[in-house]
């Protein structure tokens, strides 16, 4: 049963610390929810009716069995615990005297939809599997996509449905065209051939085309020139780039999650939109 209570009240000097602060920057709810029983005196059954949840799912966050992924949830805790503005910035939400006014002017670089940065996808594989496993939506922007869903150890490839009637995932996965031009341009970057790139891509293909029995999957062929990696997995996004000194898996790899007014996120899922609407659908 889900307790509505009111607001719980913090010091200002508890927001100030050091450790709340970080736990806000990394969406770590369970290091916040610790820190609120810590400094407020809280108890579960408290934080639990000041942000319109259950006792049981409070202990689950607290104790590391469930994360907060929904932006609405993050909204009730900010309210619940009466964050201040620098706090709900960080935390990725737009000030509580903003969301009154419907439009105060604000300064972007308070907003952090960039919530991580890796060095490479490698470090960031674990999380981005995790997120896979959840996703009902995942989006793939790659070059040929071997490495990320094609073969049966890439990166994403354990985490998608294997046989028929499982879950209901929706998957679409961008590569480059092998017969453009920007394929050719691509393949001489990184000092490979073109016919090896190609093939890649159509082995790839090949490959997402035995998931069609097993979930919603299409997948499309775009003739730009490279630049980004994405990975979206529903309100997530994994940014890498492509550049003539490096692959999208040697990049660092940004962690981005939607927030009510950063334009990180949109315009990276925008751009995504158009390049699919713009390609040849070939699964």
């Amino acid at each position: 049963m889900t307790m509505t209570l009111g607001p719980i009240e913090l010091p200002d000097w508890a927001w100030e610390r050091a450790e709340v602060r970080q736990a806000l920057r990394a969406r770590d709810m369970g290091a916040v929810f610790r820190h609120v029983q810590q400094y407020a005196g809280a108890s579960q059954a408290r934080i639990a009716g000041a942000a319109g949840m259950t006792q049981a799912r409070v202990n689950e966050i607290i104790n590391g069995r469930r994360e907060v992924s929904r932006l609405d949830v993050y909204e009730r805790i900010a309210d619940g615990l009466r964050m201040p503005d620098d706090a709900r910035h960080l935390l990725g939400l737009a000030a509580s005297r903003e969301k009154r006014t419907g439009g105060a002017a604000f300064d972007l670089a308070a907003f952090p939809e960039v919530v991580r940065v890796y060095g490479s996808q490698r470090s960031a594989s674990e999380e981005i599997q995790q997120q896979a496993r959840e996703a009902t939506e995942l989006d793939v922007l790659a070059v040929r996509g071997l490495g990320l869903i094609g073969l049966n150890d890439s990166l994403l490839r354990a985490c998608l449905p294997r046989e028929q009637g499982g879950k209901g995932l929706r998957i679409r996965v961008a590569l480059l065209d092998p017969d453009s031009d920007a394929l050719a341009l691509r393949a001489a970057e990184i000092g490979e051939s073109a016919e090896s790139l190609a093939g890649g891509v159509r082995l790839a293909e090949a490959r997402l085309r035995e998931l069609a029995d097993s979930c919603d999957i299409g997948v499309w062929r775009y003739r730009m020139l490279p630049t980004w990696r994405l990975i979206r997995t529903d309100s997530t996004m994994f940014v890498s780039a492509f550049d003539a000194g490096w692959e999208g898996h040697e990049s660092a790899t940004y962690k981005v999650m939607a927030t009510p007014h950063g334009p990180l996120y949109r315009g990276f899922r925008r751009m995504f939109e158009a390049i699919v609407d713009g390609a040849q659908r070939t699964v």
